[in-house]
């Protein structure tokens, strides 16, 4: 259990980050579709898609090699970690 409230603190200490995960929550999205959905910098979500997939709570659905069209999803981790993240009121 307390891998998956480390995991929470990493989250919740970055509004990019909860914001990235609560949209990837939804569906699978390129980082310009986050940046455009939620009206952020396309570098904030660059990063939190970096720091995100470091934790694997979100991943690459396409070729690591790919440029462009660079399609990110929520992990099964990820989906528990939000999962929790909403029951505790710790995600808005």
């Amino acid at each position: 259990m307390s891998d998956e409230w480390n995991a929470i603190g990493f989250v919740i200490s970055s509004n990019y980050r909860v914001t990235v995960l609560r949209r990837l929550n939804q569906g699978p999205a390129t980082p310009s579709q986050i940046a455009n959905d939620e009206d952020i910098a396309i570098t904030h979500v660059s990063r939190a898609l970096r720091e995100l997939g470091e934790r694997d709570l979100v991943e690459l659905l396409v070729p690591e090699n790919r440029r462009k069209g660079r399609v990110y999803g929520i992990t099964e981790k990820g989906e528990r970690i939000w999962k929790e993240m909403q029951s505790q009121n710790l995600a808005e």
